[in-house]
């Protein structure tokens, strides 16, 4: 879903509520079914982005290796991996509406993949007892930082590390609020809201976004790079690469109208 840092702070000066954003909040607007038909046709159409391509073939080489993806929505990565030839997969959503569109896309295409109603907050029983921990996972499109509360995003990477083997690598991305000189200007306004305490009250923590377009509502944490990887260091993972789309490859016109710019994150399974 486009996003940019100062039309977050444009549309968020409009307030319908003091009530913190939660959970719950973040999976109703998920479930809204504007939202679902947006990224169901991104699952259908768009696919993978050949950022994510290019790193998953250059961490995940082997495509016998059990993979978990976390935040699978309607599927768009998921079945992205199954077409590169990858077999053992598990994915998992807590959006319940999209995990029905990603189970209607596998069916569709003949892809074998158990997809579950989970949230990653919450200890993962996602493979059958006795099963050896995966070998690889994802959280792709940011859906890690649309979990409010930093505890809360923590309590998720340490989930995934608790299912995963030792060297496991980690495929995420975020965005961040140091890459361009808008984004740092329009942080520093920010900072200035939180200092004055006018900062739209619904907001958790520093560095959250929340903001309606023609697609829904949208939760989004943006962190700085020092951010990322304490979490990384506090939650069994150690930090391998990091590196901005932009940096990396130039994508399609269609990526970026569904995607501004992300920086993508490799770790793996301390």
């Amino acid at each position: 879903m486009p996003f940019d840092g100062l039309l977050g702070i444009a549309i968020f000066s409009v307030k319908t509520s003091d009530t913190k954003i939660s959970s719950a909040t973040v999976r109703a607007d998920f479930n809204d079914p504007i939202a679902v038909v947006h990224y169901a046709r991104a699952a259908h159409s768009l696919g993978l982005w050949k950022s994510e391509q290019l790193l998953i073939e250059r961490f995940f080489t082997d495509k016998t290796a059990r993979l978990l993806e976390a935040g699978c929505g309607a599927g768009r990565v998921t079945l992205g991996l199954w077409q590169l030839g990858y077999r053992q997969i598990v994915a998992f959503d807590f959006a319940e509406e999209l995990v029905e569109q990603a189970r209607y896309l596998a069916e569709e295409r003949g892809a074998v993949i158990p997809i579950h109603h989970a949230d990653a907050t919450q200890p993962l029983a996602v493979q059958p007892s006795g099963s050896v921990p995966f070998e690889g996972a994802f959280f792709m499109f940011n859906g890690l930082m649309q979990i409010p509360g930093r505890e809360n995003r923590r309590a998720a990477l340490a989930n995934l590390a608790a299912v995963c083997r030792p060297g496991a690598p980690l495929l995420f991305t975020t965005h961040d609020r140091d890459h361009s000189r808008v984004e740092r200007a329009s942080w520093k306004l920010e900072t200035l809201r939180w200092e004055n305490g006018q900062q739209d009250p619904r907001l958790v923590e520093f560095g959250d976004r929340y903001f309606s377009d023609d697609v829904g509502r949208t939760f989004m944490h943006l962190p700085d790079r020092t951010e990322i990887l304490a979490d990384l260091a506090a939650t069994g993972w150690t930090h391998t690469y990091d590196v901005m789309r932009s940096d990396l490859c130039r994508e399609s016109s269609a990526v970026q109208d569904f995607s501004d710019e992300c920086r993508f994150w490799v770790s793996h399974r301390t």
